[in-house]
């Protein structure tokens, strides 16, 4: 199922929460919403769930104008961030729920067998008849997510649905579920504001900041090719520098990044600490060592520049340096934008 957003508005209040989203969001495709909080991504999420309705625009469900179809006739699968899960009900229970409620009838034997085919699918074998309470978190959003294919869905919507779980469990939860995702081919469409769950998991990412959207593409894409310094920094960690460009080119120390189409004048330098480097011989930036932390896969140079600007450098575990040393910063990749005023 094709979901298309048309120009969508939502306003609470004074507040605007979207500002004129569109977005094609292809069949079977698995997209991220991803940004930081208020940004709209759940808002958009629960306007296609009916949960919310826009203030304006439209929403389509394939050809069908979707924009005003109360939630029970969307055909949307839901999965909350909390589970959701009715604790007086088994496991077993919880995902027939919602199939009991239908509008499309099912005997007894009929929802009973699609209980247990999700069980086996969501590896839940022999734990039907258990209540939320006796099983894990990750097990919990398990059911959850049991409970909303149950009912056959057209779209799977997810709502932050790992951010109750430790990193761990998360990490599993989240290729478990590309897993299924390509076993079943559900236009799936997810919130997070988690940069490594979205680029492991999404088909596209679609960035937002302020209800707007400010970069879509796939993983490689937005990590790539980041199209402001917004995407960058947050998109996670960057050293920041303000430069001159002269004649394309900016000079960081006797480093010399491309700038190309850039008007002469003051810009911003993004340095992403995997793309730096140390050495004690020039070329790079003049820099001293304020601090080293050792990581299991490498350390993480703290150095400060001759012009008093703080860096951070991960470099590989053989790298030898310690307090006080003296050296260059050597630069691998940056990304040159225009300096925001204020």
């Amino acid at each position: 199922m094709k979901i298309r957003l048309d120009n969508v508005v939502k306003t609470f209040d004074t507040f605007r929460a979207v500002h004129g989203v569109s977005l094609d969001i292809e069949s079977g495709e698995l997209v991220a919403l991803l940004g930081p909080s208020g940004s709209g991504k759940t808002t958009i999420l629960r306007m296609v769930a009916g949960l919310e309705f826009a203030d304006g625009g439209h929403i389509y469900f394939g050809e069908q104008d979707a924009t005003d179809i109360p939630v029970r006739d969307r055909g949307v699968g839901f999965v909350f961030q909390h589970y959701a899960l009715f604790p007086q009900m088994t496991v077993a229970g919880n995902i027939a729920f919602g199939m009991k409620v239908s509008r499309v009838k099912r005997s007894a034997a009929e929802i009973d067998a699609r209980v247990t085919e999700l069980l086996r699918l969501v590896r839940l074998e022999g734990l039907g008849d258990r209540f939320p309470n006796q099983i894990s978190g990750g097990q919990r959003q398990r059911v959850a997510l049991a409970r909303a294919l149950a009912v056959d869905p057209k779209v799977l919507l997810l709502d932050e649905p790992f951010g109750a779980l430790d990193a761990n469990v998360r990490r599993d939860l989240r290729r478990w579920l590309r897993e299924i995702h390509e076993q079943l081919g559900i236009t799936t469409l997810f919130v997070t504001h988690d940069q490594e769950e979205a680029l492991d998991l999404a088909d596209r990412v679609v960035i937002l900041d302020q209800g707007r959207i400010v970069q879509q593409g796939t993983p490689e894409d937005v990590c790539r090719n980041p199209n402001s310094a917004f995407v960058m920094k947050f998109l996670g960690d960057a050293n920041q520098l303000a430069v001159e460009v002269s004649s394309g080119k900016a000079l960081v120390g006797q480093a010399e990044l491309d700038a190309v189409n850039f008007p002469d004048g003051p810009a911003n330098v993004y340095l992403r600490p995997r793309d730096l480097d140390w050495s004690s011989d020039a070329p790079g930036i003049a820099a001293t060592v304020m601090r080293v932390i050792d990581k299991p896969d490498g350390r993480r140079i703290l150095a400060r520049t001759a012009g008093g600007d703080n860096l951070e450098l991960d470099v590989a575990p053989e790298i030898e340096a310690r307090a006080g040393d003296e050296g260059f910063v050597r630069v691998h990749r940056a990304k040159v934008f225009p300096s925001v005023p204020g």
